[in-house]
């Protein structure tokens, strides 16, 4: 009786699949196609686009068109503690992915609300223009030094105006007013914040409001920032938006009154009580300022030839401190 040996047809069946597996790739090329999926937390892709079809599709890189941090840059600037100290800044050539400045970049501290440009994102991808957003008793601030329209349960307006009030006016009974007419309910609005943020690949993000008000549980990081305002300016609503220095509207009541608002931008280099170099045009951006975050400011800014660049600051000693340190990173640009 002829003795068979296992290990010897093993080796020969591994060296025929990979025979058919060599054959397979010859014969059916390379396609340098991209495709794309966004970031997944828990998911073993994460680092590469994949897409199920007939071609071979080329892999990419989660962050081929994104700037990467790797350390400060500039790293001998020292943040202090002083009067004209800040959390972190971040500075971002959008067309070249291109790190020009980042101190802290990766520090978790308070958004303030800076956080509306997540709430917006998730407006936008969830709600048409006109679709009408009806006030509940969760809308109703009473506290006087909260930024407010004001709004009474009962109130409607359409989405586009509350976007308008949110980014512009800084509106935090807007902000809840758009999450409880999208999602139904804060916590549930804060999961499609949460969701979204993890897709853009912000992983050092947490939300539990859509406005910004002080909670420990709800944070992120200048990085963070740039990744979720990079996808923000891509909606031209909400770039048409942030670039308006002034905004005035009419809102109803549940008795059919009318109710006015007028306001200005929070944003000073667009009121002109802040001034970029020369050589920079500022379009537009998002302020938040609480006790606890400091005086923060993520913004959209282009050079003379038309380029776009992102920056933000987070945790500024006071507004001024915020506004001057977005100043001197502008003054990179060149």
């Amino acid at each position: 009786m002829r003795c068979i040996n296992k290990h010897s047809i093993n080796i020969h069946y591994l060296l025929v699949s990979f025979l058919l597996f060599a054959t397979c790739l010859i014969l059916s090329g390379c396609s340098e196609r991209e495709v794309r999926m966004p970031f997944k937390i828990d998911s073993s892709e994460t680092a590469f686009s994949f897409e199920t079809s007939n071609e071979n599709n080329t892999a990419l890189p989660f962050a081929t068109n994104l700037a990467v941090p790797e350390g400060d840059v500039m790293p001998g600037e020292e943040i202090g503690d002083g009067a004209d100290s800040y959390g972190s800044a971040i500075l971002v050539d959008s067309a070249n992915a291109n790190m020009m400045y980042s101190k802290n970049s990766l520090a978790t501290l308070y958004p303030a609300s800076m956080t509306k440009v997540m709430t917006a994102i998730v407006a936008v991808k969830n709600a048409s223009p006109d679709q009408v957003f009806t006030a509940d008793d969760s809308c109703v601030f009473t506290e006087g030094d909260v930024q407010k329209v004001g709004l009474k349960s009962g109130d409607t307006m359409t989405m586009d105006q509350a976007l308008h009030l949110l980014l512009i006016y800084s509106a935090n009974d807007v902000a809840q007013l758009i999450a409880v007419n999208i999602a139904g309910s804060t916590e549930a609005f804060s999961d499609m914040m949460n969701s979204e943020a993890a897709a853009l690949g912000a992983t050092n993000t947490h939300f539990v409001n859509p406005h910004g008000l002080q909670d420990e549980n709800h944070y992120t990081t200048a990085y963070d920032m740039y990744l979720m305002f990079n996808e923000a300016v891509k909606y031209e609503e909400i770039v048409q938006v942030i670039s308006s220095p002034n905004y005035s509207t009419v809102y109803k009541h549940s008795d059919g009154s009318e109710a006015s608002f007028s306001c200005d931008n929070t944003n000073r280099f667009l009121k002109g009580t802040a001034q970029a170099p020369g050589n920079i045009n500022v379009v537009g951006g998002k302020t938040g300022t609480t006790l606890a975050a400091g005086g923060c400011l993520v913004m959209l800014s282009k050079d003379s030839g038309g380029n776009d660049y992102i920056s933000c600051v987070m945790k500024g000693k006071t507004i001024d401190v915020t506004y001057g340190k977005t100043s001197s990173m502008l003054s990179l640009i060149k």
